[in-house]
């Protein structure tokens, strides 16, 4: 008896006595053609793939995809930044911050001297990493693609450490040379760092990042701040970005 009952679940699952509804035998279909763990991953390459495994003509659509979501935070990172000028208590800074919220604009890359003349506003009152607040921090975090929907503090804590990290990498880098880089390591190291780089040519690439190590190496821990910002500052006018 036991074994009349094994054999009519066999049959029903697998045989014709117990007819199955469409979903049922596309399912046993699936299942026997070992496809229902696979499709997923065709279906949804970006969201179940790591980068390793998309393809070429994949890995720039995605990277597209992806810095159109930071890119979305940058109108709201530099109102806040000029909304800052009022707040700056030396009147050269003020000026400073106002002339770069100006050229960045006016479409204009800002040079080296325009940031780094800024580093202190970025240490203390107004825009230090402790003085950011919380829309601040959400709109930060979109342009590092962290996750923007976290308490502040944690917010601002992740921030700090992911910033730290890329500073650390950044004296790392300066010091091995951007020319030890291959092509692809150059445009990766860009990309962490806020470039758009998968349509810029390299030797574009390669001048973006000796930009950024100058000034990233030129600020000390209390200033990351302003390295924070840079992701948004030094990309965002960048020949060949804006299309």
């Amino acid at each position: 008896m036991a074994l009349s009952r094994v054999c009519w679940a066999r049959t029903a699952r697998w045989g014709s006595v117990v007819t199955h509804g469409p979903y049922v035998t596309r399912r046993l279909q699936l299942v026997r053609s070992g496809l229902t763990w696979e499709a997923p991953r065709y279906l949804f390459p970006r969201q179940l793939l790591i980068k390793h495994f998309w393809t070429p003509k994949q890995q720039i659509d995605f990277l597209d995809i992806y810095h159109a979501i930071r890119k979305h935070s940058h109108p709201e990172i530099l109102c806040y930044l000029e909304k800052s000028i009022p707040l700056i208590s030396d009147a050269g800074l003020r000026w400073h911050m106002t002339e770069l919220c100006t050229k960045i604009q006016r479409g204009t890359h800002p040079a080296i001297h325009d940031i780094l003349a800024l580093r202190e506003c970025f240490s203390n009152h107004p825009l230090g990493m402790n003085q950011l607040h919380a829309l601040q921090t959400k709109a930060l975090s979109r342009a590092m693609l962290l996750t923007p929907y976290l308490p502040s503090f944690v917010l601002r804590h992740r921030l700090k450490t992911h910033t730290t990290v890329i500073h650390q990498l950044d004296k790392a880098l300066a010091k091995l040379g951007i020319n030890q880089l291959t092509a692809q390591e150059v445009k990766s190291a860009c990309y962490l760092r806020g470039l758009n780089s998968t349509l810029i040519a390299e030797e574009r690439c390669r001048t973006w990042l000796a930009e950024w190590l100058k000034i990233s190496c030129s600020l000390k821990e209390a200033e990351l701040s302003l390295l924070l910002h840079n992701v948004v500052l030094l990309s965002i006018n960048y020949i060949g970005t804006r299309r």
